[in-house]
């Protein structure tokens, strides 16, 4: 019979070690299987998903670890509450200072946008400066210096984070709805060419197998580059599905049948 102990950390690594504190074995003689490798989020405002292994055990090993008492995990937790009253205190000094009744609401909060996310930068990487580009339809902040790396993040987790607090922030109580956009040394460019690309070769996927393919979870700037990429792809059609800030987006065969359109 094959036993295993599930563990859930920050990520793999620790997730890795908190096994072989608990099994009290070198890391080589570990074995297990990767279930989830989580998601970072930023200053607890975008949810953080826990990387989770499944530990192979021997019989021996789980008797062992069914008495032993439950070991401190301290140094894996975090505390949700703390962070968001860090963000909360960073908001609340953003606006400090501008008590000018002539500046229109939308005005200051598209300047305590770009102050909050200075704080949020200087935190992460040093050297880094925010500059904003301001349209009738569009708030467009740029990050340059730093280490671009970091400010991204794997996969882009970290300036998609930033985007969705600072966008949060810019639309509070703004009745027209502004696009807000995070950019570092042109990523945002590079990105769209990639999805381009990717969105592209998905189509030509659903064509093949004629049936949907899922896109996966996008946020809504990444989801509109996608549906705009496709639109004049008379053999597909793409919608949106699904709730919250990441949405999955499905490429369907034209002769498919949808509910709705995409948004």
């Amino acid at each position: 019979m094959t036993l295993t102990m599930d563990l859930e950390a920050k990520n793999v690594e620790q997730a890795v070690k908190l096994a072989c504190d608990k099994l009290e074995i070198p890391p080589e003689k570990l074995k297990y299987d990767v279930i989830s490798y989580g998601s970072t989020g930023i200053f607890g405002f975008v949810k953080t998903k826990k990387a989770k292994i499944r530990v192979l055990l021997t019989e021996e090993r789980a008797e062992t670890q069914k008495n032993r008492k439950p070991r401190s995990r301290e140094g894996i937790q975090t505390n949700p509450a703390e962070t968001n009253k860090r963000v909360k205190d960073i908001i609340e000094q953003a606006f400090n200072g501008d008590e000018s009744e002539a500046v229109p609401e939308n005005e200051k909060r598209i300047v305590a946008g770009e102050k909050v996310l200075q704080r949020i930068v200087d935190t992460i990487s040093s050297g880094a400066v925010v500059a904003t580009e301001k349209s009738a339809e569009r708030v467009l902040y740029k990050i340059k210096g730093g280490n671009s790396g970091i400010l991204i993040g794997k996969h882009g987790q970290t300036i998609d984070a930033m985007q969705a607090l600072v966008e949060k922030i810019v639309n509070k109580k703004n009745t027209a709805r502004l696009r807000v956009q995070v950019d570092i040394d042109g990523y945002l460019e590079s990105r769209k060419k990639n999805l381009i690309r990717y969105a592209e070769s998905l189509a030509d996927k659903c064509k093949h197998i004629r049936r949907p393919v899922t896109v996966g979870r996008m946020n809504a700037h990444d989801r509109r580059i996608v549906h705009l990429a496709l639109r004049d792809d008379t053999s597909v059609k793409t919608r949106s599905i699904g709730d919250g800030y990441l949405r999955k987006l499905v490429i369907y065969p034209k002769n498919a049948s949808t509910r709705r359109r995409p948004s």
